[in-house]
């Protein structure tokens, strides 16, 4: 048997792995919260027989989907929603969380078991909230996996900082490629994030509207508060979505900017040689008229001629602003 249930017994909350003390509470309509861990026949025999859960919904309990969902049945509400937790290779991993509202009773399926620990912690410390209802239950659930994603949201403002030095630091330098993988893998991953959260969103929104009769009205403005959680996280996931996407284009830019400054020395070193490869092409001509081959300081006058012509290129230059810094000429005051 691979599930767990926490059973109110008397103000008490007791943990049971026992199958027929689960089923007997599920019979007599005792306050139950059930936490499935894994896929077996006695807990599909349990979801179906004794739930009356719609195949499709213990299908889906199983499966991992990347959307939310949000299914009204005649005896039952299935939520799924998703939190988040931090990973090796990415700054956040979704996680996903399925929770059945039925009348008497709620059950959970948390792979992850991050947002069942801190239900569970939360339930030992008042175990009187399993007796409000399924809908205090749910909504303690709903209300852990949307708190976990504000602590790991903000840690992607630092990352977003940090992405935006680099791009200045490494961008159309042989340090860049890395830089520029890892803005396309931080885009794709806020991306997920937002097409999960659009849905989210909306989700949350109908259960804060109190559109169902497993929630009752007393419960509804908890439910609104989870919603304008959400709310604010879904915000800050479209600004740091917009801050990578200018950090992309800056990244363009300025690799941009530095192989057009490579460009521009090159044309500048090869407008500098272009004369003296004339001079040197003119002396290279073999006429026996030429009056400088016969010449005793012949050679060193073609050499200071290009370095004049050279050092006249140069200044030019210079004066235009094409090379170096004439600001840094200038007199401090």
């Amino acid at each position: 048997m691979r599930m767990y249930a926490r059973i109110l017994d008397h103000d008490k909350l007791r943990t049971t792995a026992d199958y027929a003390e689960i089923k007997r509470a599920i019979d007599h309509k005792v306050p139950i919260w059930v936490e499935l861990e894994a896929k077996t026949p006695e807990t599909d025999d349990f979801l179906a027989n004794e739930l009356k859960l719609h195949p499709l919904t213990i299908e889906d309990i199983w499966n991992d989907r990347t959307f939310p969902k949000l299914d009204d049945f005649d005896n039952y509400l299935y939520v799924i929603i998703h939190g988040v937790r931090t990973a090796k290779d990415s700054p956040l991993e979704l996680v996903e969380l399925d929770v059945v509202i039925g009348p008497h009773y709620v059950v959970t399926h948390d792979p992850s078991g991050i947002m069942a620990k801190d239900l569970c912690d939360e339930l030992e410390r008042s175990p009187r909230l399993l007796a409000k209802g399924p809908a205090w239950i749910a909504h303690a659930a709903l209300d852990h996996a949307v708190d976990r994603y504000l602590p790991v949201v903000d840690q992607l403002d630092s990352e977003v900082e940090s992405l935006e030095d680099e791009v200045l630091r490494k961008a159309g330098t042989p340090s860049g490629p890395p830089v520029l993988r890892r803005i396309l893998k931080f885009k794709r991953m806020l991306q997920g994030l937002r097409r999960t959260s659009i849905h989210q969103r909306e989700i949350l929104l109908r259960l804060a509207r109190g559109e169902f009769d497993e929630i009752p009205k007393e419960a509804v403005p908890f439910y609104r508060d989870v919603y304008d959680h959400f709310l604010r996280v879904n915000d800050l996931v479209d600004g740091y979505r917009d801050l990578v996407t200018s950090s992309l284009e800056a990244y363009l830019s300025v690799q941009s900017n530095r192989m057009n400054e490579i460009m521009k020395t090159l044309t500048l070193a090869a407008t500098m040689i272009l004369p003296i490869t004339f001079i040197a092409g003119v002396y290279g001509m073999n006429f026996e008229t030429m009056p400088e081959l016969h010449w005793k300081y012949g050679y060193l006058y073609v050499i200071v001629l290009m370095a004049a012509v050279t050092g006249a290129s140069a200044l030019w230059f210079r004066r235009k602003g094409w090379i170096g810094n004439r600001e840094n000429d200038l007199p401090e005051d």
